[in-house]
């Protein structure tokens, strides 16, 4: 039964480790059943902490104890005490090192949580992050907690072929009984969470990597024998990680051997484990007729993020649990910029930009709101958040831009340098920015304590006698839980200003050298900033490259912002503007519609879009999202009360009316565009995809037999995932007779290839036709669906549940009901997965009167369910405060 008041750890009440643990040796003897595991601990006394003849307590959960010696003496039982969650032992060495043995069995096959050591398909695997070793054997499970490991793994010859740890081999051999060993040696200290360990029968994959000093790495790709021809990308994305890291911060790998393994049930995307990284096989696995372009660009970009976690994330890590963007948003940042780097800078950061609003805006403003440096927590494992990581990556962005490319450099090699080795904070981090540049970021601080967005707004004055303009900024944060009083944020906003033919107007403030563009440091509540010498009113470009995680409120007219869409410099703000200019006409429309008026699409949005047609892109790929719209999750955020009906109507009448009036254009796009390019994954290619896919999901909108007929061609003909999907999706978003057979087709072609799979499953789940519930719930007893896998629970009920706000939001409430259903399913099984399915019914704040009642009413079902865990408790619970 769960705690009926489960127990909240406070950042406050943080005190050092009573005990070290200076190294650890393991023998783990692998059973699917009864996994045996002897650990030996060399502990200490920690000499900074003020405790006095304090018991050694070690974490333990879902273990039986076998034995426990100290330095060779077996313990009687009156010597320690166990309970569901510890092991105490009293009257421990307070003087010298002494020697704690322990052996326990763990039963990997009922493991189901996947945290642990756990069973996915034949293979043994582990997921230590973030209080999982604790599931393996007794041991002091925080992460300032590090030491070596020596890991020693003994199976059968036949079962696990392959033995994996962390670290380099340094021994193995032969057993009676079919069985053999392979001992694992990591010299680098880690906490308890970087352990890990993987056994069964894999097939390698190998290359090399020489270092900017001449090493030569070992890199090795561990992945089932059927998966083998999938894993070039992820190899050569691999490489490209350990370049980049090099060249932007000067960071070399520490080990002789980097080890990737795929694992097909995985809680996560991919987990950094000192030199064994174990990932998800959809960050890994990738074939030109497997995979989307979009799946190539993210698996580099979770490949980068792992391998640069060696530094900002196990070389120096986190204090403790509330530090955890210390080392997630740095590394989110470093993989975002590595992305940007390999493909287009533009692009990148538009799609950062938009997960960021849609999604971390929405926990911003939510009832489960938290800093990035939370204050505290019930289960560590809610958070894993957007606010962690994405928002994270957006202050460390902004420390850059207030420092400068230069500055922030001297401030990682500083915090490298002073950090290497330590268990450390935010603070810490931070001070080193400071350090090595002699700026103050005190106030800069309260980014890392405070919840919620920020809103700016701004207001303009221009003086024509003066030829001045001023720029009034006013912030404000709104209160969110547990932080009713806000203090005023640093803020970096940058911007440009542009003349009235478009060209840009320099900026001259404070009797500074004039420049194209400026950053402005707002630290006030309001900041008026002058700007001189302007002969006319310029039109102002704010926020350029979104330079500040914030809403911006500024009085922008369709004309001043397709002014922006046809002029800006920054591509960041020229996409914008157009996001903008399409967004305030479809809310206009939804305001129509439930008035009741006729719906008029306004001349002016076709005459920006024919404008944006009629130029010459360079970066086909940004060509394609200024020809993108608002999506409806982007629209939801603008309303107070969500209509989602409302949304999804006017936002078809928008894409179908310039789809009628620009036939001529998007059909020329896509036959100009439309070739076969598999297998080719540079820039031009990718663009090319892009566009002709982005004019298809415009024609097909038309529902003519001519345009049905080139998406069922492209199905039908396609080498590639990208076009293979892109013509599916809209021949199942339209009335083509054809849906069902295509369907149908692509499930009996690609059956053996789970990945493809669960983007069957999802693109049926996100649709808009009347019947997708009564799909998805057909879906959940097709043979291919199985509730263990999590990989199949995303792509079925998370995508109905998070990426389809039309279906999932029915007025009649069905939507809540499933969602509630498999929550309590999964809760039994996995709380890790089905507590981050609750986060669908967390905003019910946003609609109207019945929607809430209704999803209110699921959420107060989940927190009634006997047995809830801790993660799933934590979420529903804090929803309904």
């Amino acid at each position: 039964m769960r705690d009926a008041s489960p127990q909240t750890i406070y950042l406050k009440d943080y005190t050092v480790p009573e005990y070290l643990i200076e190294n650890t040796e393991l023998t783990v003897v692998l059973d699917e059943e009864q996994t045996r595991v002897v650990s030996k601990l060399t502990l200490q006394k920690n000499p900074l902490s003020k405790m006095q003849n304090q018991a050694l307590v070690l974490q333990g959960e879902n273990l039986v104890l076998v034995s426990i010696a100290i330095d060779g003496v077996a313990l009687d039982e009156i010597l320690y005490q166990q309970s569901t969650e510890t092991l105490t032992i009293e009257n421990v060495p307070q003087d010298r090192i002494f020697i704690v043995a322990i052996e326990n069995t763990i039963n990997p096959k009922a493991n189901t949580a996947l945290e642990g050591l756990y069973l996915s398909s034949t293979m043994m695997c582990t997921q230590c992050e973030a209080e999982g070793f604790r599931k393996i054997t007794f041991f002091l499970d925080r992460p300032d907690v590090m030491c070596t490991f020596k890991t020693t793994l003994v199976g059968d010859k036949d079962k696990y072929p392959v033995l994996l740890s962390n670290g380099n081999k340094v021994a193995e051999g032969k057993l009676q009984n079919n069985r053999h060993w392979v001992t694992w040696e990591d010299p680098f200290k880690k906490p308890c969470y970087l352990f890990a360990l993987v056994a069964g029968q894999l097939e390698c994959i190998a290359d090399s990597f020489t270092t900017m000093s001449g090493r030569e790495i070992l890199l090795q790709i561990f992945v089932e024998s059927h998966d083998t021809d999938k894993c070039d990308h992820a190899m050569q994305s691999l490489k490209n990680s350990m370049r980049w890291d090099e060249q932007v911060y000067g960071r070399e790998y520490d080990l002789d051997l980097y080890m990737i393994v795929a694992v097909g049930h995985f809680n996560m995307g991919a987990m950094e484990n000192k030199g064994l990284n174990v990932f998800n096989t959809k960050f890994v696995l990738a074939r030109p007729d497997t995979a989307t372009d979009s799946d190539y660009e993210h698996i580099e970009g979770v490949i980068g993020h792992e391998y640069f976690h060696n530094w900002t994330g196990n070389r120096i890590t986190c204090r403790d649990w509330f530090q955890l963007s210390l080392k997630e948003g740095f590394t989110v940042f470093r993989d975002q910029e590595f992305t940007a780097d390999q493909t287009s800078k533009a692009v990148k950061r538009i799609e950062d930009v938009k997960l960021l609003r849609t999604r971390q805006f929405a926990e911003d403003a939510g009832p489960l709101s938290h800093p990035i440096r939370p204050d505290s927590y019930i289960e560590v494992n809610n958070f894993y958040t957007l606010t962690v990581y994405e928002k994270g990556a957006e202050v460390v962005r902004m420390i850059r831009t207030l420092l400068g490319e230069e500055g922030f450099r001297k401030g990682s090699d500083l915090y490298f340098q002073r950090h290497d080795g330590q268990a450390v904070t935010c603070d810490d981090f931070v001070k080193a920015m400071e350090a090595a540049n002699d700026f103050d970021l005190g106030q800069f601080r309260n980014w890392y304590s405070q919840a919620g967005t920020p809103v700016l707004e701004v207001t303009e004055e221009y003086n024509q006698q003066h030829k001045t303009l001023s720029l009034t900024i006013k912030q404000s944060s709104a209160a969110t839980p547990g932080q009713q009083q806000k203090e005023a944020l640093h803020i970096p906003v940058k911007l440009g200003l542009l003349s009235s033919d478009g060209s840009v107007a320099s900026i001259c403030i404070n009797g500074r050298e004039s420049c194209d563009e400026v950053i402005v440091e707002l630290k006030q509540e309001q900041q008026t900033f002058v700007f001189e010498n302007l002969d006319e009113q310029p039109v102002v470009s704010l926020l350029r490259g979104f330079s500040a995680p914030v809403i911006l409120k500024a009085q922008q007219s369709l004309e001043q912002l397709a002014f922006l869409l046809s002029y800006d410099k920054d591509t960041f703000n020229r996409w914008e503007a157009g996001q903008k200019m399409s967004g305030q006409i479809i809310l206009g429309l939804i305001e129509d519609l439930q008035q009741g008026r006729e719906l008029y699409l306004q001349p002016l949005l076709v005459e920006a879009f024919q404008n944006v047609l009629q130029q010459s892109w360079a970066d086909l790929s940004y060509f394609s999202l200024l020809l993108s719209l608002p999506e409806e999750n982007y629209l939801a955020g603008q309303m107070d009360v969500i209509d989602v009906d409302a949304i999804h109507q006017c936002r078809e009448f928008v894409k179908k009316s310039l789809a009628e009036q620009l036939q001529n254009q998007f059909q020329a796009l896509y036959q100009t565009y439309h070739k076969d390019e598999s297998g080719q994954f540079d820039a031009g290619a990718i663009g090319r995809r892009r566009i002709k896919n982005i004019c298809l999901s415009y024609l097909t909108k038309m529902e003519t037999a001519e345009n049905y007929y080139l998406a069922e061609k492209q199905f039908e003909v396609a080498g590639n995932m990208t076009d293979q999907m892109a013509a599916l999706s809209v021949i199942v978003e339209s009335k083509s007779q054809a849906k069902q057979a295509c369907l149908q087709s692509f499930y009996q072609q690609w059956k053996s290839e789970a990945l493809v799979i669960d983007k069957w499953f999802t693109l049926q789940a996100i649709g808009s036709a009347e019947d997708t519930f009564l799909t998805v719930q057909a879906l959940l007893q097709h043979p291919a669906f199985e509730l263990t896998n999590p990989n199949r629970v995303r792509s079925l009920i998370g995508a109905f549940s998070q990426a389809n706000q039309l279906h999932f939001h029915a007025a009649n409430g069905q939507g809540y009901q499933f969602l509630a259903n498999h929550v309590i399913a999964l809760n039994s099984i996995n709380p890790q997965v089905a507590s981050r399915m609750v986060s669908a019914l967390t905003h019910w704040r946003r609609f109207d009167e019945n929607r809430q009642a209704l999803m209110k009413k699921s959420l107060q079902r989940i927190i009634d369910t006997a047995d809830i865990s801790k993660d799933v408790y934590e979420v529903a619970s804090k929803s309904l405060l």
